[in-house]
């Protein structure tokens, strides 16, 4: 059971829109330096729906590799083919991803038995812990309590990132916390009051470019500190959604390149910010000193 914070890594591109792999590196060894529990690789803030499938090896492989265990690594493997989030589950699994993280089967919009079993099936698959996605706003589905519920009870199936961001559905997820299952926010705006209710950490898009900041407030949560928590929630509230300002990446990106962590641009049909909301984002970091 992981906790804490783990990033959602960005996909560091090349001027020519290559994927840079010498700066992946470089991230991954300095999420290590500023304790980062766990890192995600592949999943939306890595813009994968733009990799190509060499690309997403080649990102897993490297990750995997240079985080020579030292912070577990998590990897993207969902899909709304299921038979496709097998064979990538299988495929990481053997490079030795410490986690899969598998997305709610999006645009085919099935019922509650075929979400079921859609991650049951995964589950049965692999022998590798598996995180359930449930991000609504990306996919047009929403996970309901009685199907993690059901989904919960599988042995292999550990947590789930909850990113709808409705705190009563937040509520009712919370109530399957257990010894084998947790639940871990997937809205930085709302980590502490995920939190507060036992989840056991956060998968974060702020952490990309405060890590540090991110894993502090996760520890001050899990040592039950929820003041010194929640005085540091408010203090960033500004600049996360400063970060949402804009289609996630590209507000994180643009805030990076600006801090200096160079990890180039984006690739289409994601665009670099526009100027109105780029002077928004630009001021929100100058008043935490970021830059």
């Amino acid at each position: 059971m992981i906790r804490g914070s783990m990033v959602a890594l960005i996909t560091p591109f090349n001027e020519d829109g290559s994927v840079n792999y010498k700066r992946l590196r470089e991230l991954i060894d300095w999420h290590v330096d500023q304790q980062t529990d766990a890192i995600l690789v592949l999943g939306t803030t890595a813009e994968t729906p733009t990799l190509t499938v060499s690309e997403e090896d080649e990102i897993a492989r490297i990750s995997i590799e240079q985080a020579k265990g030292r912070v577990p690594i998590i990897v993207g493997s969902g899909s709304n083919n299921t038979m496709v989030a097998i064979e990538q589950s299988l495929k990481y699994e053997k490079m030795g991803a410490d986690g899969l993280l598998v997305i709610t089967p999006y645009y085919n919009k099935t019922s509650k038995a075929g979400m079921v079993n859609h991650f049951m099936q995964v589950a049965d698959a692999v022998h590798t812990p598996v995180y359930v996605y449930n991000v609504p706003g990306r996919t047009g589905v929403s996970l309901t309590y009685e199907a993690l519920a059901e989904i919960s009870q599988h042995k292999n199936i550990v947590g789930i990132k909850e990113a709808s961001g409705n705190m009563s559905l937040i509520c009712k997820f919370s109530k399957l916390i257990n010894e084998n299952f947790n639940v871990y926010s997937g809205n930085d705006d709302i980590n502490v009051a995920l939190m507060s209710m036992g989840g056991a950490g956060s998968i974060s898009v702020m952490a990309n470019i405060l890590p540090k900041e991110v894993h502090d407030i996760a520890m001050a949560c899990q040592n039950g500190d929820f003041e010194t928590a929640r005085k540091m929630q408010l203090k960033y509230l500004d600049f996360i959604n400063a970060l949402f300002i804009e289609t996630n990446p590209i507000p994180i990106k643009e805030a990076m390149n600006l801090a200096g962590l160079n990890v180039g641009g984006y690739r289409l049909p994601l665009c670099p910010m526009a100027d109105d909301t780029k002077a928004v984002l630009k001021a929100e970091m100058e008043k935490l000193g970021i830059i």
